[in-house]
């Protein structure tokens, strides 16, 4: 269940990121909607004759989909 929230936490402040990116902050926005590649997997083709996987892996986190995070774990214990 936490898994669950911080992904929603994660999500939800990715998205809350992408709207305030457009407003004016005192130059504050570009600070909290830049992510930064902190894991990055390149994609890995699976080739089984009948099915073909593609996987790859990538984070890149913002600090407003962190703070999403950290609201997501108050409110998970919180409940």
């Amino acid at each position: 269940m936490l898994i669950l929230f911080l992904l929603t936490g994660a999500v939800l402040g990715g998205i809350f990121g992408e709207i305030i990116s457009d407003w004016y902050l005192g130059g504050l926005a570009p600070y909290l909607v830049k992510s930064v590649a902190i894991f990055d997997l390149p994609p890995v083709t699976i080739n089984l004759f009948v099915v073909k996987f593609i996987v790859g892996f990538s984070l890149h986190p913002s600090l407003i989909s962190i703070l999403g995070v950290v609201v997501a774990i108050w409110v998970f214990y919180r409940l």
